[in-house]
């Protein structure tokens, strides 16, 4: 056992490059997952220094230089999330807010409707297994236990402190980022081992692909969160700002997000209008939007950034989202591509045929001769 294990060791690993992208690998992954909380407002500004690079290049390009590109780019990224910021998310917030305090009356609503469909057509459900659901749902949707949960999120993401350090220092970091990135990069290398040709080939094949879906996804996001809420808006559907964000949102999760922001979709669509056409146009066109999307948008936006299974998609959603949250599930794709991606670098062991000699033994030879 210990041979084989030595063996394929030696196969694998003795490439001094392969060592070194191991390393590199092994220490971002470290870095991140004990670090990952101290380190969050350098790595939130590291991506968005990344998505903004390509305009502030742009301008570099025309004879602007760096300082100034950066400082234009930066205020008109802040203007716009100014915007969204004091626009969109005081209407979301408060709409939010009513729903989780209507959710309660919508759900027993919801379920005299079940009940009156379930007296009527006894011989497709049995009425004592809505009884246990029923008792189930009140106990999970009792008040105090909506408002505990409601406290726990605000605990978690509405620090005033922490969300003031952030509006602070990841401004700062992203200009230094944009205006400096020569001097950065030049001087981060001295932290990294020289024989590193593999980490840049994969890097190399990693930084389009990671830029296309990033940039992709944004897209998605705006395009289907906009679409799904003109939709709900002119189908009079309540909450329409709130679920038409929720909508956009559940594309971070592929083939898991949309099935899960159906599901208040159609409780305010049944709550509000019962089994009635409008229920089921609202259905068909939320249908056609998720359909749309996945079938016209994500080839368009994705052919060249994501060549991954569905299955590998699904297990890094899980994976990486576990190890980091909502940061993890953002980035599933990317961070399976540079798995996939580091495997079709890796150094693949010569299959040396033991009737051949090699060219060693060839030398030995001539000279004998």
């Amino acid at each position: 056992m210990l041979s084989v294990l030595s063996r394929w060791y030696k196969e694998r690993f003795s490439d001094p490059q392969a060592v070194t992208l191991v390393l590199i690998l092994v220490g971002f992954a470290l870095a991140l997952y004990f670090a990952g909380s101290l380190l969050a407002p350098l790595l939130i500004a590291l991506v968005l220094a990344f998505l903004l690079e390509w305009p502030v290049a742009q301008m570099a390009r025309i004879g602007i230089n760096r300082p100034t590109a950066a400082s234009l780019v930066l205020i008109l990224f802040i203007g716009l999330m100014l915007l969204i910021s004091f626009g969109l998310v005081p209407s979301i917030w408060r709409q939010g807010v009513n729903l989780m305090a209507d959710l309660p009356n919508m759900i027993d609503k919801g379920l005299n409707t079940a009940q009156l469909y379930i007296n009527r057509y006894p011989q497709f459900v049995n009425p004592s297994q809505l009884d246990t659901m029923v008792a189930e749902l009140k106990k999970m949707l009792d008040t105090q236990h909506l408002l505990d949960i409601g406290k726990q999120i605000l605990g978690y993401s509405a620090s005033l402190l922490v969300l003031m350090v952030y509006a602070i220092l990841i401004p700062l970091l992203v200009f230094f980022f944009l205006k400096d990135k020569d001097e950065l990069i030049k001087g981060s290398k001295r932290f990294f081992p020289t024989n590193r040709d593999l980490a840049r080939k994969v890097w190399n094949e990693m930084h389009q692909q990671i830029f296309n879906y990033i940039r992709g996804k944004v897209i998605e996001i705006v395009i289907i969160g906009v679409v799904s809420y003109i939709f709900f808006a002119l189908m009079d559907l309540r909450y329409a700002a709130l679920l038409g964000v929720l909508t956009g949102l559940s594309v971070l999760i592929p083939y898991v997000g949309a099935t899960l922001v159906t599901l208040p979709i159609a409780l305010v669509a049944f709550v509000q209008w019962g089994i009635s056409p409008e229920f089921g146009y609202l259905m068909v066109g939320y249908g056609i939007i998720q359909a749309l999307d996945g079938n016209v948008l994500v080839p368009l936006l994705f052919s060249d950034a994501v060549d991954l299974h569905p299955v590998f998609i699904i297990a890094a959603v899980l994976i990486f989202g576990g190890l980091w949250g909502v940061l993890g599930v953002f980035f599933a794709i990317p961070l399976a591509s540079l798995v996939k991606a580091v495997i079709n670098a890796w150094p693949v062991p010569l299959q040396i045929d033991e009737n051949k000699s090699t060219p060693q033994e060839d030398d030995r030879l001539q000279d004998t001769n």
